[in-house]
Parts: structure tokens; sequence; C-alpha cells
């Protein structure tokens, strides 16, 4: 097995007749899923793509991006998925910045136009030849008339399956070009760190968006490696998703935060919280840390506890996890997970000594890490050395070996010469009765280069509670350079497609 899309082939021959993917009332079948992807690698190789093309694929949690995604990898081309909210300026840059020389892209609803956003990229691209649109359901795709039968290309295991962009907050997105064996090996490790079972599917709630690496590896790959079911929901909504894990008896949750912290908000009287709780086998938290509190009310209503791991888009992107059926470490990301190998280093890539008070960069190493940024050889050296990719993620490893992030390097504040981590403040606003979200950060300060602000949204019941309260509560229990002097109320917090905090935009 080479082609990550062999993932799908195999299971599909295996059972056929067993639903890959439910979108409301309808029902796709791992045969109908299969025939469906070779339809559009015929379309491909129709118009000339072939293996070490590049396609780009525009599209939310539909059926259609598993179909197309697996098609573009049978074709032996490499996918480059994009967040669906990206305007035309930013499209045409990731088409001409990957080479795409063709372009899926779903036309979108009226309050989210991708096929107009995409037609108006397509015509800007300098290198992007041909695009197709995929119209609603109701309307035959691009490759309703190709044929169902396709022999999947022969690649390498270290030719590029897939381009996934970073966010670009420290500057342009970058393409962290991943291997086959990359997206393909990350995938597999959920067997032994979520005990997934062919002989026992799991029915996956899939939210998070799948143009991100989360979603792509550990639901749509891990699912499809693992016979399992995916269980779409468009655009995520507390009281939908609520809904849809009961109705189709969800097995898999794989959220951010955010996400678990809307699920408990959504609960009420009309919720069968039991059902759910019966029905659910796995949760799964990444993308930023999950506040302890979150942690412990979802055990209480779930009776899950939850999983919470680690990792980046440039290594595909599970690095470390709790593990499954073993008494967790709330607040840590785990161990690293079979195949992976992680250390903490300074500056000077020179590793940190062991101990529990030691604090580095977290550097990664195994069959995970990319292969490096697309076009950018000067960008990859800076943060790939000897096989060890630097992540820019500061932790610390107890005793047991267990990774604890501590904050992002970039993040960290720096008041009046001490380093101030933002999380570690995050953490202790969230056990206060009137805090239902945080986020901290650094604002310029003439006397001490930089203030820790918090921005707070308030629960439900307690507007009563002031600015000078929650910095007094704060105080009560942070050393002096650490609690937030700023404190603003605001009744809802910017956050990214896939549900992390946009600090940046605060």
């Amino acid at each position: 097995m080479t082609n990550l899309a062999a993932l799908l082939t195999a299971t599909a021959a295996e059972h056929p007749g067993r639903t890959a993917i439910v979108l409301g009332d309808s029902r796709l079948s791992y045969s109908r899923l299969d025939q469906a992807s070779n339809q559009v690698a015929n379309l491909l190789a129709a118009g000339g793509v072939g293996p070490g093309d590049k396609v780009a694929l525009s599209c939310p949690n539909l059926p259609y991006f598993p179909v197309v995604y697996f098609g573009i990898l049978k074709a032996g081309a490499t996918v480059v998925p994009l967040n669906v909210l990206l305007k035309p300026r930013e499209i045409a840059y990731h088409l001409d910045d990957s080479d795409a020389v063709a372009y899926f892209a779903f036309e979108g609803t009226p309050d989210l136009p991708i096929g107009e956003w995409a037609q108006e990229a397509y015509e800007d691209s300098d290198k992007c030849r041909t695009l197709f649109l995929m119209p609603t359901a109701a309307i035959q795709p691009p490759w309703a008339d190709q044929p169902t039968v396709f022999e999947t290309a022969d690649v390498s295991d270290d030719d590029t399956a897939v381009i996934l962009y970073t966010s670009g907050t420290t500057g342009r997105p970058k393409g962290a070009e991943l291997r086959h064996r990359n997206m393909r090996d990350n995938a597999l490790v959920g067997k032994e760190i979520f005990a997934a079972d062919e002989a026992r599917p799991d029915t996956y709630l899939c939210v998070l968006p799948l143009f991100h690496s989360f979603g792509q590896t550990v639901v749509q790959n891990g699912a499809v490696a693992f016979g399992g079911t995916l269980v779409m929901l468009p655009r995520f909504e507390a009281r939908a998703a609520l809904k849809v894990m009961l109705d189709e008896t969800v097995t898999f949750f794989a959220g951010v935060p955010t996400m678990f912290w809307a699920l408990l908000g959504a609960l009420d009287d009309r919720v069968d919280v039991s059902a759910l709780a019966a029905n659910l086998r796995v949760a799964v938290s990444g993308g930023s840390a999950l506040p302890a509190e979150v942690h412990k009310d979802f055990r209480s209503r779930f009776g899950v506890t939850v999983l919470e791991g680690y990792g980046l888009s440039e290594t595909s992107p599970v690095t470390s996890f709790s593990v499954y059926g073993e008494q967790p470490r709330v607040g840590s990301i785990g161990v690293p997970v079979p195949g992976v190998e992680m250390k903490l280093i300074a500056k000077d890539w020179s590793e940190v000594a062991d101990g529990p008070d030691e604090v580095g960069e977290i550097a990664i190493r195994g069959h995970n890490v990319m292969k490096g940024y697309y076009g950018r050889p000067e960008a990859t050296a800076e943060v790939i050395r000897d096989g060890w990719f630097r992540s820019g993620d500061i932790a610390r490893k107890d005793a047991d070996g267990f990774y604890h992030i501590v904050d992002r390097a970039k993040d960290m504040i720096v008041r009046g010469g001490f380093n101030v981590y933002p999380r570690e403040i995050e953490e202790l606003l969230m056990t206060h009765p009137a805090v239902s979200l945080v986020a901290v950060l650094g604002v310029p300060n003439d006397s001490h280069g930089e203030e820790i602000k918090a921005v707070v949204v308030r629960k439900k019941d307690h507007d009563d509670v002031t600015e000078a309260d929650i910095s007094a509560w704060a105080k009560e229990r942070l050393a002096a350079y650490k609690y937030p002097r700023i404190v603003e109320f605001r009744d809802s917090l910017p956050l990214t497609a896939t549900g992390k905090i946009l600090k940046r935009e605060i």
C-alpha cells in the first residue's frame, strides 16, 4: 500500500455495502464512494492531469470533498485543500503558489459564494488551467459521465500526497508538503491511540473542516482506514451537532476546545444526554489547549474522558496523544504516538536537559514530519534539521514522559523582563464562575514593554461581574507580574474556520 487512496480502495473491496458517508437523509456506500472517486480520476486523466500535478479543492464538509480528494490521489496528483473562507485574491495566491493546474470548487451558498470567488480567482491565476465547479446535489457533477473504474496511479512513499497551507500568522501562507507515507501512517496510528477496529467500526461526527489536517487525518482518513461512517455537518452549530450525534448514534467525536465548550453550553432538558453518553466511545480534542474546567464538565455530562493530543499541519498532524483507556493527565498533550519522537530544544537546536521544570521548544521526528515547505528551501531549512522539525511551541515534560504545552513561542508575553505564558492565565480564568471563554494577550506598555490583557466572555446571568472583579480575583491567585491589569468584556470572540480563538483579530 503506497498511494494514500489505497485506504479507500481496500475498505471498499472489503466492505462495499457499508455506509461511508451520511449527510442528512442521504447515504453513500463505500462502493459508491470508491466509484465516484474513480470518475474524478478519469476526469482528471482525460484533461491531462496526472502524477506530479497539483489540484486545488475548495469544499465544505460535503460528500464532494472525499470523492474529489481520493480521486485526485488516484490520478497520482497532489491535493491542495483550501480554506473555504478564502476570498478571490487569497485563492489566486494559493493556486499560483502551489502551481495548481486544476481546481475543484463547490458552488457555495448565498452567504458563502465559494463558486463566485473561485471563478474570479481562477481568472486571475497565472497557472491554473481548468476550473471544475461542483453544483448542488440536484445537478450532476462534472465527472458524472466518466467511467467508474480506474487503475490507481503508482506513486512512491515519498511522493507528495497533500499540500496543506499554514495559517500565515508570521507571513504569507506556506504550503507544507506531506508525503503519501506521512498521511497514511498518521491515519493508521488510530489503531493504537483510539483503539480503532474495522470489526467494530466507529461513526464519526465530521464537524472539523476537512480542508484542515485534523479533520482530514483523524476523521476522514481515519474513518476510511478502519471502515467507519462519516456523518457530515457542513457547518458546526452545537444544537444541530447534538441532534445528529443522537440520531446517527455517533461514537467518535473530534473537535477543538471551543466546540466542546459550545456542546456543553447547548445542553438543556430537551437533550437526552444519557443516550448521547451511551453511544459515545471516543472524544478527541486538539488544535489548542482544552481548559481543565471544560475537560471536567464534559466527562461529568457525557461520561467520556476527552483525549487531548497535539500536532501541526507540518506533522500530518498527529504527534502526541493521551492514551485511550488509561487515566489521562488533564492539561497534558500526552506522549508521542507510535513512530514519532519528541524532545525539547533551545533556540540553537541544543537539547534541553530533562526535568519537570525545564522548558523548551518542541522538536519532532518521525513518519509524520513533512517533506518541507513547497518551493521554499530556505524556510524549510529554518525548521528542519537532521530530520527534526521545530514546532514553535513551548512545553515541559513531566517525570513520566507526558508533555505539557506552556504556550506558543510567538504568543509569549514579556512583561518587565519576565516571561508570561497566556495559556497559564487562561486556564486559571476559566475556573472563575463568571467566565465562559477567555483570551489573554500582550499589549504595548511604555513602562513594562508589554501589559497583560484578558478579553472575557461572561456566562449568562453574570453581568454584574466587573473588569475590576476579574483582575482582583486573578491577582489573588497569580504572581504579581502575571495577573491581567486590563480586562475587557465581549459578547463573543473571533474564531478561525477550525474553531481556534483568533487572537490577532482581538
